[in-house]
């Protein structure tokens, strides 16, 4: 399993009874997890003292409570900054056991000793965008929400990088891709992080059952003739690590490379085990 195991103002205090405590720099927070299917005692005392908890509805949603939370606030990881704000389902506005994927790549792109273009679809608040922008790569930002596209460029304003070569995109990710090739534009490494099921800007219905084979297949026409990474996220029951590790390997194999896929996971503080959260496959040369 690959850790997120370097953050300082991030951590799973506790976890229990479907839900997670959480701290996000100064504030505590509850929200519910799927993946804590376990009940264990609750004896850590700031599950009584927290800033804000997630009730999660038996119907179906669910809403925040507030007890003493910001409309926003920031936490860093690095050289890097996030404007959090509690919002839809349960969010924040970042996912912390992205950060060990930051690593990974931050690192590549570094030591890559070359101009690194890269592209990152579905692209959410931009950790992935800040984190390779930082390593000096040029940043192609695609995502579906205009909100979200607004909020990753105020990460960037607050981690110092608005200047620095990133493109913001509001599209859907597969029409955008197949129109880079027609284009003729390619790209040394790819970034995707696919949500199970969404909408595109125009309606389109994305569910990534049927959708994440066909968008690997044209992401591979796009990829420059030395790609130096392609990395996957999954969230979605079902596409383990395997799925993915198979889906790039039948895709990329003309490549070379090296293919690589595990789960990802954050340390729990109080007991010193893991909660798993998704899965990644790596490709790189």
């Amino acid at each position: 399993m690959w850790l997120a195991d370097q953050w300082k103002d991030y951590e799973v205090l506790d976890c229990s009874d479907g839900e997670k405590l959480e701290r996000f720099g100064d504030y505590r927070l509850i929200r519910p997890d799927p993946q804590v299917i376990w009940n264990t005692p609750k004896t850590d005392p700031r599950w009584g003292q927290i800033n804000a908890h997630y009730h999660r509805s038996k119907k179906g949603g669910g809403e925040w409570e507030f007890i003493d939370l910001p409309e926003q606030w920031q936490i860093h990881y690095g050289e890097l900054t996030f404007n959090l704000k509690p919002f839809n389902f349960k969010h924040t506005g970042i996912f912390p056991e992205q950060a060990t994927n930051w690593d990974w790549f931050g690192e590549k792109i570094r030591k890559s000793g070359r101009s690194i273009r890269v592209l990152n679809l579905f692209a959410y608040t931009g950790g992935a965008t800040l984190a390779a922008a930082a390593a000096g790569a040029s940043v192609t930002h695609v995502d579906a929400s205009k909100g979200m596209v607004a909020w990753a460029k105020e990460n960037a304003t607050s981690s110092g990088l608005i200047d620095k070569p990133i493109r913001w995109l509001v599209d859907d990710c597969l029409k955008f891709v197949e129109r880079e090739q027609r284009r003729g534009n390619t790209y040394d490494a790819i970034i995707m992080d696919p949500p199970s099921y969404g909408r595109g800007p125009k309606g389109e219905i994305w569910k990534i059952e049927d959708a994440i084979h066909p968008l690997i297949k044209a992401c591979r026409k796009i990829l420059s003739k030395e790609p130096l990474f392609f990395l996957i996220n999954s969230y979605t029951t079902g596409l383990a690590p395997a799925v993915l590790t198979y889906m790039l390997a039948t895709e990329l194999k003309d490549f070379g490379g090296q293919i690589t896929a595990d789960e990802i996971g954050l340390p729990v503080t109080d007991t010193g085990l893991v909660l798993p959260c998704g899965a990644s496959c790596r490709f790189s040369r």
